[in-house]
């Protein structure tokens, strides 16, 4: 391949993020200086956190700036190597951008990794990727679980809101999830075996939760907000843990949204509400990929993709997180490895 095909971010959005925000390029392949690898993509990540990244406003990450491609995690191939720690035909990890080729020298905020034995790059961009790492370390590290709690978990049929339920369940607690849909609703409960689960869509949310909980809820992993989160807060436990991972009802909000009236619920059960960005476990990771890795290996874990193919599909595919169309991890295959 002579071209390098590549999305752009076009324009920011305003509401829900569509095709039109992105447009369609394409550049000479470039090459790899000193220091430097030269990558083609694979498979490409898609995680709700890419909508923030659209927005000109400071974060934990600066913005895609207008004309750049959009930025994403991806599995990648080494074309050509100046880099001494990498060599051609390398399968590798990294935060990326839509396009077939780039160039890095391995540094960022997620570097370079090369990919272990036996790791398919559907495992490292889902189960064990960022975001099986921020169900394990969101889950343990800042929820806490203790044998025979209650935890509830929404967006749980997502890439992390799943393993994020799973975690809980090995560890001896009863968890129920709260998804959209009677097919996810089903997979939660006969393959990733939740103990219930809520279904948004067709059930009374508050009032569920106190029928399912009757002994409320000790640890509570958001990846929603908004009336979701008011109404787990309705039913937290004294000494509760509320995980903040995501809050993906605001995120194609035309305005700002109302937050939870019933804050105060913290202070009456003594109870803590923490957010948290899985970055700032990188040094961390090989211990999540090992917990993780052994239990899915051993079945106690399971994961499901939702694989779209096509270079010219990225920007739908994207769309796809905030329509509810994907269950489980959202990726896009672009090539084989060569």
């Amino acid at each position: 391949m002579n071209t390098n095909r590549q999305w752009v971010l076009a324009k920011r959005p305003f509401g829900m993020v569509t095709e039109e925000n992105f447009e369609y390029r394409e550049e000479p392949v470039p090459e790899a200086g000193p220091g430097q690898v030269l990558l083609r993509n694979l498979y490409l990540s898609f995680d709700p956190t890419q909508r923030g990244w659209m927005e000109d406003r400071e974060s934990y990450m600066p913005p895609v700036a207008i004309g750049e491609p959009m930025r994403a995690g991806c599995v990648a191939q080494v074309v050509e190597s100046r880099h001494p720690d990498y060599s051609k035909g390398d399968l590798v990890q990294m935060l990326g951008s839509w396009q077939d080729f780039f160039v890095t020298d391995g540094k960022g905020g997620i570097p370079l990794t090369r990919l272990p034995a036996g790791i398919t790059p559907r495992m490292a961009l889902g189960v064990l990727g960022t975001t099986g790492q921020t169900a394990y370390f969101g889950m343990l590290d800042l929820g806490k679980p203790e044998p025979g709690q209650t935890v509830l978990v929404s967006g749980a049929a997502g890439a992390t809101g799943s393993v994020a339920g799973q975690i809980a369940r090995i560890k001896g607690c009863r968890v129920v999830g709260i998804a959209g849909g009677a097919e996810k609703c089903a997979w939660l409960k006969e393959e990733a075996r939740f103990d219930d689960v809520i279904d948004y869509k067709a059930e009374h949310v508050d009032a569920r939760i106190g029928e399912l909980c009757p002994d409320r809820v000790d640890v509570f992993f958001d990846n929603v907000g908004g009336s979701i989160l008011e109404a787990a807060l309705n039913h937290i436990n004294m000494k509760a843990r509320i995980v903040l991972c995501g809050g993906i009802s605001s995120y194609n909000a035309t305005e700002p949204q109302p937050g939870p009236t019933n804050l105060m619920n913290l202070v009456v059960m003594r109870a803590r509400m923490e957010g948290f960005i899985v970055i700032d476990y990188l040094p961390r990771f090989p211990e999540g990929v090992a917990a993780l890795a052994g239990w899915y290996q051993s079945g106690e874990l399971v994961h499901r993709e939702d694989v779209q193919e096509g270079f010219e599909n990225i920007p739908k595919t994207l769309n796809r997180l905030f329509t509810g169309q994907n269950i489980g991890k959202q990726l896009l295959k672009i090539a084989d490895p060569a």
